[in-house]
């Protein structure tokens, strides 16, 4: 048993202990960051937070090594998903010990939350959603282009009605852009809207465009992930 058949594969008791020991890490870093939000904590819980942070991001600093020493493509997996969110994981730890602007380190700590991602790493269903993102990206591409060109006209529309009405609430088309996300994405906060008859029967097109937004991409993932299903269901009865 090599350290590489530990480190990458699963399907070993080795292998599945040191996933599960990678899993309870990232649960314990994950919670200690949500409690180290509460105010009023002690100095010394805090004291015991920081340590028990040094010694994750130590163990996920050799995790990190362990993966890139043990893989036989290590440019590809360190800017894969995974490798991106392990460095990302460790990251924000290295730039506030190298002397990063202190305004800057509250920001950066909020990055230890990315880690909760590594877990993606051990379920088999988002394996199958990454591979459904993979086969509708072209259609995923193609609706985020649509998506964009009407979020822009539906901005330029609403000021050309709403503008002169709400000259500060539509002061201009980029102004309008907060208008058209909330509308497009059927969300409706209603802390900007038309007062216009024009421009109520263009928010009444672009609720209708809006629905169509929402139900695209669902639809693109629901058939991609349909047929992931179906061939990991042959590979399965082939073998």
């Amino acid at each position: 048993m090599t350290i590489s058949d530990i480190v990458q594969r699963s399907d070993t008791t080795p292998g599945r202990i040191f996933d599960m020991i990678v899993m309870g890490l990232i649960l314990v870093s994950v919670i200690t960051v949500s409690i180290d939000t509460l105010p009023n904590l002690s100095p010394r819980i805090r004291a015991v937070f920081s340590w028990l942070e040094v010694v994750i991001v130590g163990l996920f600093t050799i995790e990190y090594a362990l993966r890139i020493g043990t893989t036989q493509r290590k440019l590809r997996y360190a800017f894969s998903f995974h490798g991106l969110v392990d460095v990302v994981a460790i990251l924000p730890f290295y730039l506030t010990l190298g002397g990063v602007d202190l305004r800057v380190v509250r920001v950066l700590q909020l990055f230890r939350v990315v880690r909760i991602l590594k877990l993606s790493r051990y379920n088999k269903a988002i394996a199958r959603f990454g591979k459904a993102m993979a086969l509708a990206k072209e259609e995923i591409v193609l609706f985020v282009g649509v998506a964009t060109a009407l979020l822009y006209l539906s901005a330029a529309g609403i000021w050309y009605f709403e503008h002169e009405a709400q000259p500060e609430a539509f002061a201009s088309i980029l102004h309008s852009l907060w208008w058209a996300t909330a509308t497009l994405t059927t969300v409706g906060y209603g802390d900007v809207y038309p007062v216009t008859v024009g421009g109520k029967l263009f928010t009444f097109v672009i609720l209708m465009c809006g629905l169509g937004i929402v139900a695209v991409p669902a639809g693109l993932v629901a058939a991609a992930l349909s047929q992931v299903r179906r061939e990991k269901s042959q590979s399965e009865s082939q073998s």
